[in-house]
């Protein structure tokens, strides 16, 4: 199985991506709505495709990236079907097994944090995914959205705790750098429901804990209903001036085919040294203007800003370091030449 383990800085929210490594098929549990281009871009270079998504449950603290991947890719949506959201395909009831070839999740009900939270676990228990149910050393709060701190105990200690105490814990969220637990750990160590705590402890501490409203909830609870779908049904704008990839890296490119069309509509920079630019030219139809890396922040002045830039270099490595610079100097429409002249060198 292909495993990665995708975290949003912004919503310390952990996507999960799972595949299986023979017919390629994946699926994505708990996709971050902003971060939909990242997951993209890591199945398109691992070369899979993207069958399934999966919400542990309703998040308030971000919008789920589920419908956008759906116009994306063709995937289906699954999600608990006591949420009632609108856009799910695969409505999972507890018990329910799912999930695509070579990669099987059974889904457990683990309300408490919301009424509609669910639980994965796969298939041969050595992993779960917990949402917000049950966190590395706490759980979810269960003050809000039908939440109930009785029934959260009940989900914990009954069905999670549960599982083999090796079955590795996968939360959907963790603010203190986190990664994974285990059942075993957690039925020992959580500071909430561990270590023998009753529901009487439990049911205190919660009740005590008086957080904060979530800022982003009421913007992200009716999107969510929505399985992430905006108000106005409408894709995000994606850039309209060139045939815009962006890596899993983050590095926002275009090709060669592409570029060789529209010429006359950017500026391409080589940021080469200058012995490699002597030793192998460019035509100079091709290339606007060179500057090496290496002085590019000093130079930077002398990008014209009249039209996007193109960076390249010999394998597109350090013409995505230019990018970056150029960004930071404030150029918006900016592209790394893919595989940089090595792309070229193959037409």
């Amino acid at each position: 199985m292909i495993f990665r383990q995708l975290f949003d800085v912004v919503s310390s929210t952990y996507t999960y991506l799972l595949a299986d490594e023979g017919s390629k098929r994946a699926l994505l549990i708990d996709p971050v709505f902003s971060q939909a281009r990242r997951d993209l871009a890591l199945l398109e270079e691992l070369g899979l495709t993207l069958a399934l998504v999966v919400d542990t449950h309703a998040h308030a603290d971000h919008i789920t990236a589920a419908w956008l991947l759906k116009q994306k890719t063709g995937c289906q949506i699954a999600s608990a079907k006591v949420l009632q959201a609108e856009n799910v395909d695969l409505p999972l009831e507890d018990g329910q097994e799912f999930g695509v070839d070579g990669v099987r999740l059974k889904a457990v009900a683990t309300p408490g944090h919301t009424d509609g939270c669910m639980s994965y676990v796969l298939s041969d228990q050595s992993m779960v995914f917990t949402g917000d149910a049950l966190l590395i050393r706490g759980c979810g709060r269960s003050d809000f959205q039908q939440g109930s701190a009785h029934k959260l105990f009940e989900s914990i200690t009954k069905r999670l705790f549960a599982l083999p105490d090796a079955c590795l814990v996968y939360p959907a969220h963790d603010y203190n750098g986190r990664t994974v637990s285990t059942i075993g750990e957690e039925k020992a160590f959580n500071a909430r429901v561990g270590g023998g705590a009753n529901v009487t402890d439990f049911v205190e501490y919660m009740h005590a804990m008086k957080l904060p409203h979530p800022k982003k909830i009421d913007e992200a609870l009716p999107a969510n209903m929505r399985s992430g779908c905006p108000e106005d049904g409408r894709l995000p704008e994606d850039p309209s001036w060139a045939d815009i990839h962006v890596t899993f890296g983050g590095v926002p490119e275009i090709d060669y085919n592409w570029l060789e069309r529209h010429l006359d509509k950017v500026t391409v920079l080589d940021v080469r040294l200058d012995e490699e630019v002597k030793d192998a030219p460019v035509s100079e139809a091709l290339v606007d203007l060179h500057i090496p890396l290496d002085q590019l922040r000093a130079r930077v002045g002398e990008v014209p800003k009249d039209k996007p830039v193109v960076t390249l270099c010999r394998a597109g490595r350090r013409s995505a370091m230019a990018v970056n610079i150029l960004k930071e100097s404030g150029f918006e429409q900016v592209a790394s030449l893919s595989r940089g002249l090595l792309a070229i060198s193959r037409h």
